[in-house]
């Protein structure tokens, strides 16, 4: 018999434990998940599964040089526990410690189980539960529970995208990429190549810069750059003035203020947005660059998003020639470099791959409802959380254009009224169900993004109005999921069949 026969025997003999709550994911949304779902439902069973065998998501995953937050952590924080640390735009290293010291905090290491990779999740109407099988290892283990929230972010952690550019097996020197950063590499003394105009390459480039030779930032076209302080002074004068938690809750609300005022200034008047960014670009690089060819995109801001730099680093590298910024087309790797479109010869001793995530749903989990296997790009997002015609499933999904972290507590604040509404009425599944006058086809991401258009075909899309209609907008958004009702005529509950509720009676009694 063959080793997947052994695992699929396995999983479908051994004895399956059931919750009434599965986690999938122990990153920065899997514990502020769990965190919400104690203190708001506290007499739900629940467990976190986390296919890596440490807690962290994207914050363990991601060791590149220099790694940090583009949000500040004043809203990328949890609304719950303040952020304490003076830097307001942080290292990877902090958030990850936050993240954790978070999880130690609230007892939710306890729940969280390593080396689990969800791979299928079934829901049965009959039994109204899912059942999951989980690989942990060479074998397959099977739980079941009443409601599934997915919290794996939405790129592939097995790899990062790299484009099978000409030659590159010629190339005589090391290419990475940034996902899968190697611990033993040392970059000190090396001319580099960071092909990539991203939030990633823009992050590299100045912390390499500081022990390579040279570092050259190569990319096809380029993107909006801004420049903001490393560390918040008025946050750090109300810290020391007020409690944690009053100085925490009002400086995240000025953020939050002041970041939807000016995202909807820059949609509403781009060409005056356009202007002022790359206005400050030229201020801090001076008039002999040409800010026009390598800082000055074709699209309107935040057609994608913007990327951030701390206390001017990046162009701080420029200025000093530690660095360079090169936007051309590559022709094809050569022994010793890249030749670009143009002729020229980038030599190099390092490539770095600053291209791309691949994206993934539900980690790469297969869903199935009575039977039947759903394609989640044939579905439509209700609220940006739950799944047309899927009982009983959420996904936290952060904002594109302002911190993960806001959406997510939303989502997971939504996700526990969902269950004590149910728990008081009887329900046992609820299902958003799309009328025709809902349909739509917009996609799920309005980002020109090339990581996101190469695989936004995995997502549902978005209907024409609301619920089904996304609006990017955190305090629309609270005023919706805090008072629009869980019973909106949207929603589909369904109550346990009146000869269940009395073989269950019957054996309580």
């Amino acid at each position: 018999m063959s080793a997947a026969a052994n695992v699929a025997r396995d999983a479908s003999t051994a004895e399956v434990e059931h919750l009434d709550v599965i986690i999938i994911g122990a990153g920065l949304s899997g514990i502020g998940a769990a965190c919400h779902l104690q203190r708001r439902c506290p007499g739900k069973s629940f467990t976190i599964l986390e296919a890596r065998e440490r807690s962290g998501g994207t914050w363990d995953l991601f060791r590149y040089p220099g790694v940090r937050s583009d949000s500040d952590m004043y809203t990328l924080g949890y609304s719950f526990r303040p952020w304490r640390e003076p830097k307001s735009i942080a290292d990877g290293a902090s958030i990850l410690a936050y993240v954790r010291d978070t999880a130690r905090e609230f007892g939710i290491d306890r729940h969280i189980r390593y080396r689990q990779r969800a791979v299928r999740a079934a829901w049965s109407s009959a039994e109204a539960r899912w059942t999951l099988d989980v690989e942990t290892g060479d074998t397959t283990t099977r739980y079941s529970c009443n409601f599934l929230l997915t919290c794996s972010g939405y790129y592939d952690y097995s790899g990062g995208y790299t484009p099978d550019f000409p030659g590159m097996d010629r190339f005589s020197g090391r290419i990475v990429h940034p996902q899968a950063w190697p611990q033993d590499l040392d970059h000190a003394g090396k001319r580099i190549v960071v092909i990539g105009s991203g939030a990633t390459a823009v992050t590299l480039v100045p912390a390499l810069a500081a022990r390579a030779a040279h570092v050259t930032m190569l990319q096809r076209s380029p993107t909006y750059v801004v420049s903001l302080p490393s560390e918040d002074a008025l946050a750090n004068k109300l810290r020391d003035r007020l409690p944690a938690s009053i100085a925490y809750s009002l400086i995240r609300w000025r953020n939050v203020l002041i970041g939807s005022f000016f995202y909807n200034r820059m949609r509403k008047k781009p060409a005056e947005a356009k202007a002022r960014i790359i206005g400050m670009i030229r201020r801090q690089l001076g008039a002999d660059f040409d800010v026009e060819t390598h800082f000055t995109p074709n699209y309107n801001p935040w057609d994608q998003r913007l990327c951030l730099v701390p206390d001017s680093d990046l162009f701080r590298v420029l200025r000093k020639k530690q660095a360079d910024v090169v936007t051309d087309h590559i022709e094809e790797f050569t022994p010793d470099g890249i030749r670009l479109r143009s002729g020229r010869v980038l030599e190099t001793d390092l490539v770095v791959t600053a291209t791309g995530l691949r994206l993934q749903m539900l980690g790469g989990m297969r869903i199935s409802v009575d039977g039947r296997p759903v394609d989640l790009a044939h579905t439509t997002a209700y609220r940006g959380v739950m799944y047309s015609d899927v009982p009983n499933l959420a996904t936290s999904f952060g904002y594109t254009n302002a911190s993960w972290t806001l959406k997510c507590d939303l989502t997971c604040d939504y996700v526990c009224r969902l269950l004590n509404i149910m728990d008081r009425r009887g329900y046992v599944a609820a299902t958003p169900r799309l009328r025709g006058r809902d349909q739509g086809a917009h996609p799920l991401v309005d980002f020109t993004s090339g990581y996101i258009q190469r695989g936004i075909g995995l997502f549902p899309s978005q209907g024409a109005r609301r619920p089904w209609r996304l609006r990017q907008n955190y305090l629309l958004d609270r005023l919706d999921f805090r008072f629009r009702p869980i019973e909106d005529g949207t929603m589909a509950f369904t109550r346990r069949a009146r000869k269940q509720w009395g073989r269950k009676r019957r054996a309580a009694s």
